[in-house]
């Protein structure tokens, strides 16, 4: 059996994007040999209800512990004047299922998007026309992709993955646990800003 890391996130996780260059340091460094799977955790279950403001004030008071913490990390504070938020990331997890069942090729792309639009540009992945958009703007087939977004076999996808990662024992995003070749499972240290301590950790599982 192949050693496989898992990296458990939710597109909409405010320090998943703050994690994203670390995480592609560590990604392109790690032994050719150790299987990568990418596993979505889930934050946030479907809602139509409006955040409440104490829950945007905290958010965006993580957003800015974020850029205190990880330098560089930029976000976009329009979003939270400019769109009615909602405490539902579900919709943007089954957005990447949705592109992943397309064509494995099209699950990175559909989350940097996801991120990017919700940072930076200061738009709303829980809303169905914007991940339609963006769904677009990858290359998906948008009538396959508005078809699966919604489908009673994705959101069963979805909650598979989510059992999934609680079982590996992952609390919280972004999270990365190590499956070796006799199947013992080992957390990683996630580190933000040194992704060689994280590398060393699995080097050290790699080699028993």
């Amino acid at each position: 059996m192949t050693a496989t890391l898992y990296y458990v996130h939710d597109p909409m996780c405010s320090w998943c994007w703050g994690f994203r260059s670390s995480l592609s340091t560590l990604l392109d460094n790690i032994p050719p040999q150790i299987y990568v799977h990418r596993l979505l955790g889930g934050l946030a279950p479907d809602s139509d209800q409006p955040m409440p403001a104490s829950m945007q004030q905290m958010l965006q008071q993580t957003w800015q512990h974020i850029q205190t913490v990880i330098p560089g990390t930029q976000f976009n504070f329009d979003f939270w004047t400019d769109n009615q938020p909602k405490r539902s990331t579900w919709p943007s997890c089954r957005a990447v299922l949705a592109a992943r069942s397309q064509n494995t090729a099209f699950e990175l792309p559909m989350i940097e998007a996801i991120q990017q639009a919700y940072y930076l540009n200061a738009q709303n992945p829980s809303d169905t026309d914007v991940l339609v958009a963006l769904a677009n703007s990858i290359g998906c087939d948008t009538a396959r992709f508005s078809d699966d977004l919604h489908s009673d076999v994705l959101h069963k996808q979805l909650l598979s993955e989510i059992e999934f990662s609680r079982g590996l024992g992952v609390q919280g995003f972004p999270s990365l646990v190590y499956q070796s070749q006799d199947d013992s499972i080992k957390p990683i240290m996630v580190d933000y800003n040194r992704p060689t301590l994280m590398l060393e950790q699995i080097e050290q599982m790699t080699l028993g």
